[in-house]
């Protein structure tokens, strides 16, 4: 086998440390083999890392994967020399909104360019709006546009007045029925619950969505129990909605105070100071048995949980601290919506005290727990974010997320595991993807340094791989320049 040089747009466009080579003699395929070389694969099956490896990849299949020694390379392949680099499987958000920040456009614009160039190469959008979706979604798939595989609930099904848009208004059986069918006819992936839904709305939702076979994920509403909707069937439950308030010692207390009505003339800080009473409340009455079987509950039902650590940290913390996390990346944001958070942020800040942002960092924590104890039971769980809410930058809020998760107490292979393996267990895709093995989809990440040293090295990549395509840094660079001049003009 005798190397040759390649052509010089080829050579230029990957960054240092990745060295090209072709391979001759026979015909040349219309699309020649990939082989990365000299690569520690992380393949996310839990297994260790497998060091000077060579993957081989045909079009946009895993073809093969063995030690650099044994491993024959096709002639006329592209081969990389990923010396001293490991390789991922492509990342999972597995909650985000990709129709929420300026459509038309500002999916296509900063949204799509932030999470590929993050790694990022599947999304579970959980509420938007499908005009936009199912387009994105169709130019994607064809070509058309570079972006992440994407998976879409459609609209929310809430109660009335909805929490947000947009929302089909469910408060009876009737409606759920139609609801749901209509949902499952324009081709969404699952029917997503909001908060605000009666319990007669929610379990006819549960019941509509069975006799449709299809799943339903999403808050656990207000007036219903985390036991419930795990018992119900919610296959996800987002953000922990409802599970620090099953698992207090007076859960029907706590909901009867969270559900009373606002009195018609109460002001802000009124309002504000029923809140923290309740958050008190909540904090003070947390129950390690009822803990224990609410955890067993999600077990025995494999209730996934997606906790979005970074949503719930963002709001335990003052405005400053926001920005300070996300102080390198807002300028991928555009100017509009940067403004509006900043907005949001100082207007939560106005009646809030130094005394209630330490009960919320309380509240963080007691979270974090329970997520590590879930872990420990053997709950499934999915890294999301919550993108684009105010400070979670698309694609670099998964990599806080995943260093959230290591915080909380899993290990960081389980915190790799939450943002690949798990969420195409989820999808129903594992057979496809999630993991690096033969005849898998080629989704990869390429890093300079050992996540499962330290997770924080998730953001030094390399290159991403999408669907068997090469994007070097140098490419990846581009797509967040684009995203940064978008962002300025808007």
């Amino acid at each position: 086998m005798h190397a040759r040089k390649t052509s010089t747009w080829f050579a230029f466009a990957l960054t240092p440390g990745l060295i090209l080579a072709g391979c001759s003699h026979a015909p040349r395929p219309a699309v020649p083999p990939i082989a990365i070389t000299h690569v520690s694969v992380i393949d996310a099956t839990g297994s260790a890392v497998q060091r000077d490896m060579t993957v081989l990849l045909d079009g946009e299949t895993i073809a093969a994967i063995g030690s650099f020694a044994t491993t024959k390379i096709p002639e006329y392949s592209t081969v990389i020399d990923a010396t001293g680099k490991f390789l991922i499987p492509g990342l999972v958000d597995a909650h985000l909104h990709l129709t929420g920040s300026k459509e038309p456009n500002g999916s296509r614009k900063f949204m799509l360019p932030l999470l590929i160039a993050n790694g990022v190469t599947t999304v579970r959008d959980m509420g938007g709006y499908m005009e936009s979706l199912k387009p994105l979604r169709d130019d994607i798939k064809h070509g058309k546009r570079i972006g992440p595989q994407i998976f879409f609930a459609g609209p929310y099904l809430d109660g009335s007045p909805p929490s947000f848009q947009p929302s089909l208004v469910v408060t009876n059986a009737t409606q759920a029925s139609e609801d749901v069918h209509t949902l499952v006819q324009q081709g969404v992936d699952f029917i997503k619950v909001q908060s605000v839904l009666n319990r007669d709305a929610y379990f006819a939702i549960a019941a509509a969505a069975k006799r449709e076979h299809i799943s339903f994920v999403g808050h656990v509403p207000d007036r219903v129990t985390a036991f419930e909707a795990s018992d119900a069937g919610q296959r996800s439950i987002e953000h922990l909605t409802g599970v620090l308030r099953s698992c207090a010692s007076d859960e029907p207390r706590l909901i009867r105070e969270q559900t009373q009505p606002t009195p018609k003339y109460s002001t802000p800080s009124g309002s504000h100071s029923r809140e923290v009473a309740w958050e008190r409340e909540l904090a003070a009455t947390q129950s390690d048995r009822n803990t224990a079987r609410l955890i067993a509950t999600f077990v025995r039902n494999r209730t996934w949980h997606t906790p979005t650590l970074i949503l719930l940290r963002e709001d335990a913390f003052p405005t400053a601290e926001a920005r300070s996390a996300t102080e390198d990346t807002l300028k991928y944001i555009p100017a509009s919506i940067a403004q509006n958070w900043e907005s949001a942020a100082r207007k939560q800040d106005e009646f809030a005290t130094q005394a209630e942002f330490a009960l919320r960092e309380k509240l963080l924590a007691r979270s974090m727990q329970v997520v590590k104890q879930m872990q420990v039971a053997g709950v499934p769980i999915m890294a999301g974010t919550d993108s684009a809410a105010p400070y979670v930058v698309p694609g670099f809020a998964l990599h806080e997320e995943l260093g959230l998760m290591v915080r909380a107490g899993l290990t960081p292979m389980q915190a790799l595991q939450s943002a690949t393996k798990n969420p195409a267990d989820f999808l129903g895709k594992l057979d496809s993807q999630g993991t690096i093995e033969k005849g898998k989809g080629a989704d990869f990440v390429l890093l300079d340094a050992d996540p499962l040293d330290d997770i924080g090295n998730i953001e030094k990549i390399r290159a991403i791989f999408l669907r068997g395509k090469l994007l070097d840094r140098q490419m990846l660079d581009e797509m967040l320049s684009s995203a940064e001049t978008y962002a300025v003009a808007n």
